[in-house]
């Protein structure tokens, strides 16, 4: 039985006093009630790296992970503005995204570099949610599915299957992500039934139905029971919604049944 997680990422939003407002809030309706949601869900916030010491300091003792939004792929060196994996771990990060479309489309990431930070991200013991996601054109050209087949085996090249075990996948449409536009539950658990058929082929049977497969794009408190409650669909990646405390806490709160 796969446990669902629900994965905030804040984006290029708050500074440090917001943050921790936002994590305080989010906290005081949430542990009270981890001790039933702990049994079949997970949380997550990615912050800005920036940010990331203020809110460790507000999650301590929290049953909520750490995360980032990126990383390099190296341990250290000459990489102007970048962050290594173990400058993350050494501040409680757990959790890693790695190929959001924003990093594919806007930053020019390609597969190969992607690959290099997920076997990073598990040299280090962090757990990669690795993105993947086509945009509308590709979608009205009727190219989904091999779009996220390339993206998806690009990122796991060269792992082993118990190394795949520990990735976790988000099905993100670049034409979802912070349009207001979503997928529908019936296409959303298509792509995310191909991708585990991918799963299937690539690292077994038994590997691909252990990895959870995280929907993202546009999730709201509105949407999101009827997308989550899809059998291939694991949780969401939230972006927007997740920056207002009542609305993540209603997404983390969904109707998984």
């Amino acid at each position: 039985m796969r446990k669902k997680l629900f994965a905030a990422n804040w984006k290029m939003n708050l500074g440090p006093v917001q943050a921790r407002e936002l994590v305080r809030a989010i906290r005081a309706q949430l542990d009270p009630q981890f001790a039933t949601l702990g049994k079949e869900r997970e949380v997550m916030i990615a912050p800005p790296a920036i940010l990331i010491p203020a809110v460790q300091q507000e999650l301590a003792g929290a049953a909520i992970a750490l995360g980032a939004q990126n990383m390099h792929f190296e341990d250290q060196g000459a990489f102007t503005g970048e962050i290594s994996a173990p400058m993350l771990k050494a501040y409680g990060v757990t959790h890693v995204i790695l190929g959001h479309s924003e990093r594919r489309h806007i930053f020019g990431e390609t597969d190969e570099l992607i690959n290099k930070k997920v076997k990073s991200a598990l040299r280090h013991d962090l757990i990669p949610v690795l993105c993947v996601g086509e945009t509308l054109a590709q979608r009205e050209a009727g190219d989904t599915t091999q779009v996220l087949t390339n993206q998806l085996l690009g990122g796991l090249a060269e792992l082993e299957s118990h190394q795949i075990a520990k990735v976790t996948i988000a099905y993100e449409p670049v034409w979802a992500i912070g349009t207001g536009k979503t997928a529908t539950p019936e296409q959303a658990q298509r792509e995310h039934g191909a991708l585990r058929a991918t799963l299937i082929e690539r690292a077994g049977r038994a590997v691909a139905h252990g990895v959870r497969i995280l929907y993202g794009g546009s999730v709201t408190a509105e949407n999101v029971d009827s997308l989550v409650s899809r059998p291939d669909i694991d949780g969401a990646l939230v972006g927007g919604a997740s920056l207002k405390a009542d609305s993540f806490v209603r997404i983390v709160r969904a109707l998984t049944v």
